[in-house]
């Protein structure tokens, strides 16, 4: 078989063809340029569109990575606690993981807000955590540290300039999952709006971050080399999960003050805690710092006839972690 445009019958056939590869190369450039004027003229809400999909599209093997970490870190703690294993049902928890990503993917990219979000998903997680937690509480670590790491992973997997505003998304979730915010609105809902034990949490709760980011700086200038599972206390990644423990704390506390028992620190905080930070190298030194220093915090954006309504849970959360139990 004989190919015309080499043929000696065709003497500038071969010449040509450096010219049609040079054609062929700088049509695909412009092709290249012409499609970044239109990401760049499509604007941040289809970039949103494009990077949910592709986020979506990866949930499934990056859900089985999350999953295989979280069994790494836990597995010995599950054994040791004596926590039933029939209760960790893998296949449940992904699915749960793939429909709440999903939700947050989809407000993300339809730039409806972090704080929109958290209210329309605040049922859906409400409900997971009742139905993981029913027959044995402690199982919210497991259930937890999965969709943490799936967040942490998704976010890295997207772009850079992109990643702060997903965590913002993601962090909702995180909040829902290690917090019983939905067990806390329920027993708010049954009070009148001016009795003491809702006045109490209804003037220290919209101070929670605050006090958080406050707490964690302190600690940080504390302990300047302490460093956790994860890294550094000053990292980005470590702070971001401080600020929500000591917010965490926090919501359990007002939980308690609504409830009027210790059940749900008793039953839930104190089991995770000690399921989840030994693994992660947090020292109990570091959590009674914390909560020396939440105790200021309280006091100071506090009212000083409110404090008799939380202190009995205080005291008690200082004592369950104090150095004659951990130590």
């Amino acid at each position: 078989m004989t190919y015309p445009e080499a043929s000696l019958e065709n003497p500038y056939a071969a010449s040509k063809l450096p010219s049609l590869s040079e054609l062929w190369a700088k049509k695909y450039v412009a092709k290249l340029k012409a499609q970044d004027k239109l990401l760049n003229d499509l604007g941040s809400a289809q970039l949103r569109v494009d990077i949910a999909q592709a986020l979506v599209e990866l949930l499934r093997p990056i859900s089985a990575q999350a999953w295989n970490k979280t069994e790494s870190l836990l597995s010995h703690e599950i054994r040791r606690h004596q926590i039933r294993a029939e209760l960790i049902d893998p296949w449940g928890i992904a699915k749960d993981v793939h429909h709440v990503y999903e939700k947050a993917l989809s407000a993300y990219a339809n730039n409806i807000s972090p704080e929109q979000f958290s209210v329309a998903v605040a049922k859906d997680i409400g409900h997971i955590r009742t139905q993981h937690t029913t027959i044995d509480p402690r199982v919210i670590g497991f259930v937890s540290m999965q969709f943490h790491y799936c967040g942490q992973m998704l976010t890295d997997q997207a772009p850079v300039l992109e990643q702060a505003t997903l965590t913002a998304y993601f962090k909702v979730i995180d909040d829902h999952l290690y917090m019983p915010l939905q067990r806390a609105y329920e027993a708010a809902a049954q009070y009148d709006y001016d009795h003491p034990q809702l006045q109490t949490v209804r003037g220290l709760l919209p101070y929670s971050s605050k006090i958080a980011v406050n707490v964690v700086n302190e600690v940080n200038r504390l302990y300047p080399t302490y460093t956790s599972h994860s890294g550094l206390l000053s990292s980005q990644v470590v702070r971001i999960s401080s600020i929500r423990d000591v917010e965490m704390f926090q919501v359990y506390i007002w939980t308690c003050v609504l409830e009027q028992n210790i059940a749900a620190i008793q039953q839930e905080l104190f089991p995770l805690c000690v399921m989840l930070y030994p693994t992660l190298n947090v020292s109990w030194e570091l959590v009674r710092q914390m909560l020396n220093l939440l105790q200021k915090e309280f006091r100071h954006y506090g009212q000083i006839q409110n404090q008799a309504y939380y202190q009995p849970y205080y005291k008690s959360l200082g004592k369950m972690f104090s150095a004659d139990v951990l130590d």
